[in-house]
Parts: C-alpha cells; structure tokens; sequence
C-alpha cells in the first residue's frame, strides 16, 4: 500500500468526528445576530446594535501561554477553554466594551476528538456565561511540530461599545482612586516561572493544606471574567480607567491607561497575597521585583476612578456580591 495523508500523520476522519461532536455545543452559544451554522469558509455576524448611536468595533487576540504545561501534565482539558476566553472578554471590557463573538484556533500534532471536545466545551461554557457567540474556529493538525500529547490554542474576540462610553484613561488624573477585584490564581500569565519554581519541589496531585487543595487544581483555576462587576461601573459613568492584569503585573499593566506625567502608588499592604503566591515566591527565593512583574498577586482588574465616586464604585461592586480593595492612587 502506498503513502497516504493518515500515514503521514493526519487523520481526517478524526477532523471530522471533532465537528461532528462540538456541533450542538457551539450552537448552544448562537445568539439571533449569527448568521451561519457550522462548515461554512467564514462566519457571518449581522452588525446591528440598536442601542448604539455610534458603535465601535473592539477586538482583541491572545492565548493562554504555558498554562498548557499544567493541563498536560494534570490531563484535564476543560478549564483552559474558558481561560482563553475570559482572557480575551476581560481585555475587551476593561474598554468598555460587551463581547459579540468570539474565534479560536487549535493546533496539535496528533488530533485527539476526546482533548479537543473538552477543550472546545470550555470555549462553548465561556462564551454562554459571557454573552458571547462562539461563531467560528479552525482546527489544525501538524504531525512533527508539537510533542506527543501538546497542543497549543489561540482565540479572538469581537465586541462593541458606544462610541460616548468608550473608557480609556484619557481623563484620569491626580488623587483618582486605585480600586481592585481579587484574582481566582495565576490568571493565564507567569506560568514559565511557576513551572520552573513548584515542578521540581511538589507534586502536582498531591493536596497542600494551606491551598486546600491539589497544586494543579490551584494552578489551573479558571481565570475569572470581570464582564458583569465592569458593566455595572460602565452603565452607572463611574470609572475613568480600567486595567486587565495580565503579563506585566499590576503597575505594568495600569500604566498602559495611566497619561503620561501621572504614576501609581500602590498600597501593597492593603490585600492578603494568596497562598499560592507566596509559595511561588518563598520556593524559588522569587525578588519582590520579579513577583511584581510577572503575576497578578491576587489582584485580577483595577478600577480608576475619582476620589468622589470611590464609595459609590465600592458600594456597586460590594452590591454585585464582589470584594473590592481600595489599593492606591494616582500621582
């Protein structure tokens, strides 16, 4: 018998059985403005938003890094679905914006219906909780470029905002208030260093009491959508700025909407770092610097917002069942 696609490494058949699976799930998350079902060459979304008087277009790409590490080496598949989405939702909403569809992109050397199922089930769980449409995506299968039993997934988001509620930054200024909403974990961002620090000390399965729970389980924690507490700021005018902490820490990432000639002074006292920091950091003998630019130590989003509506801004957040942190100011 000659050389054939599958001998080669790509198994069609398994491509299909994929679609075949994910079919009802990715429809469960079709709202009224989809256009197309499944298989089509490209999604169709009706671009209509009546309660807009000048709506603008907010995308946004990303992925979830080496977290991936953690889902291999755990095998469980079905958190790092709604991480990329959430991810990709929060960094939309931090402008303002409500998230219309979302896309994703997986890639692996050898398809597993079983992995990608689950993977895209979290795509499909995180989309319904978000108000999100999952419309669209592309499966790749590159036998001999990723190790056996790794994959790698990418996603993109579309949302929209009035072009009056659009947040940016652009009126912070001194004395504003630094508000903040705790993390659930590590988000989707420092992974490569608490793989280096836990790894070689801890069991991935093993129960730490003071995390009250496996260490993969707490690595792999869901990283949390802020799409409803940000609405309620939106909707009400109370925010100046908002920050989405990812790669670069709480500072890095602040500063991204902070003018220029303005700074943060942060109160790091005014939280509980979680547990799972302070292992991270007291394992690795990790510098206060490197904690500070590479994870979120317990804080997920930071609110800007004047020193008058602080109360009102806590008050709204605490009403929405949150826990916000007066954390610092504008200087």
């Amino acid at each position: 018998m000659g050389k054939t696609y599958k001998k080669a490494g790509v198994d069609i058949d398994a491509g299909e059985e994929v679609v075949r699976r994910i079919k009802s799930t990715v429809r469960s998350t079709f709202t009224k403005n989809v256009l197309t079902d499944i298989g089509m060459f490209g999604a169709f979304y009706k671009a209509s938003f009546p309660a807009m008087k000048q709506p603008v277009l907010v995308s946004s790409v990303d992925g979830v890094g080496t977290k991936l590490k953690i889902a291999f080496m755990m095998e469980r598949y079905d958190t790092v679905g709604q991480d990329l989405v959430n991810h990709c939702v929060n960094d939309i909403a931090v402008c303002g914006a409500v998230p219309l569809y979302f896309m994703d992109y997986f890639a692996t050397g050898s398809l597993s219906p079983d992995i990608v199922e689950q993977v895209i089930n979290g795509f499909a769980k995180a989309c319904r909780e978000n108000g999100c449409s999952l419309i669209g995506g592309e499966t790749a299968e590159m036998p001999g470029f990723y190790s056996k039993g790794e994959f790698d997934i990418a996603g993109m988001i579309v949302g929209a905002v009035d072009q009056k509620n659009i947040v940016n930054g652009k009126k912070i200024v001194r004395g504003d208030v630094l508000i903040g909403l705790p993390s659930t974990g590590l988000h989707t961002n420092g992974y490569s260093l608490a793989r280096y620090v836990l790894i070689p000390k801890f069991s991935l399965k093993k129960r730490i009491a003071e995390l009250e729970q496996p260490l993969g389980d707490a690595l792999l924690a869901v990283h949390r959508s802020y799409l409803a507490p940000i609405q309620a700021l939106v909707k009400k005018h109370l925010v100046k700025g908002m920050s989405h902490i990812t790669g670069g820490g709480i500072v890095g990432n602040t500063m991204r909407i902070v003018p220029e000639g303005l700074s943060l002074a942060v109160d790091w006292n005014a939280w509980e770092r979680p547990f799972l920091f302070t292992l991270i950091q007291q394992s690795g003998d990790v510098p206060e610097e490197d904690m500070q630019k590479a994870f979120n130590n317990g804080i997920g989003i930071v609110f800007v917002a004047a020193k008058k509506d602080a109360d009102r801004v806590v008050s709204t957040l605490r009403a929405a069942n949150e826990k916000p942190v007066v954390m610092g100011e504008i200087v």
